[in-house]
């Protein structure tokens, strides 16, 4: 106490007399259960916030795999449609390079006919398609998608949208990019009504034109 006294410069003190009474048993057990009361509500409040993290958590996660899901499935098919088109490019470069082969061949042979027999050469006449009338382009309901089926030999079905314009080369690349029953090799695509085999130059022909719209069922089978 003197110490306190010269440390703080106080003076006058005055002692409690009032004595901390013990507490009883069952003060005791009461305090107790307060004390437990508050630690398992404490408890209960963590969890909660612990379990509306994990679920908030979770929602994220899938939020994000599907985002994923649908950036990926974008990705695939542009880059699907990117690989159509070159392919379809080709095949017109290639196609318009061998008309020119050929036609000019045509004409050097007329050229040659015509200066043997020292007559003039004959263009050959164009062939003009005749215009649609009024009643077919207004009668005829216009798509722009198709939903196709696809069913693999597993029994597995494939499905799928496309563009209408889009040719049958498409439906046939997207098979090779989508199939995981572990077969492999070539294959062809079949309609089942009326009963058809695509093959060749049916897969440069656009959807609308092989009556694939605006649904259609194919048979994938071994080549």
């Amino acid at each position: 106490m003197e110490f306190h006294a010269a440390k703080t410069q106080h003076s006058n003190f005055s002692e409690s007399t009032e004595e901390k009474k013990p507490l009883t048993a069952q003060e005791k057990t009461d305090q107790l259960k307060r004390i437990e009361a508050k630690l398992k509500e404490k408890r209960a409040e963590r969890e909660a916030r612990e379990k509306a993290d994990s679920l908030e958590k979770e929602k994220l996660r899938m939020k994000s795999g599907k985002e994923l899901l649908d950036a990926k499935r974008r990705i695939e098919e542009q880059q699907m449609k990117e690989i159509v088109d070159a392919r379809r490019r080709e095949k017109l470069e290639d196609k318009a390079a061998r008309d020119r082969v050929r036609a000019q061949i045509e004409a050097d042979k007329v050229a040659r006919r015509a200066k043997q027999t020292g007559e003039q050469p004959v263009p050959s006449p164009k062939v003009v398609s005749p215009p649609s009338t009024p009643s077919e382009s207004t009668d005829k309901k216009e798509y722009k998608e198709t939903k196709i089926q696809l069913r693999l030999p597993s029994g597995k079905v494939l499905k799928q949208s496309f563009g209408v314009q889009e040719p049958l080369s498409a439906v046939r690349l997207y098979v090779e990019i989508n199939r995981d029953d572990g077969i492999t090799g070539s294959f062809n695509l079949m309609s089942t009504f009326p009963r058809k085999v695509y093959e060749g130059e049916d897969y440069d022909v656009p959807l609308d034109a092989l009556g694939l719209v605006p649904s259609a069922v194919l048979m994938v089978t071994k080549g």
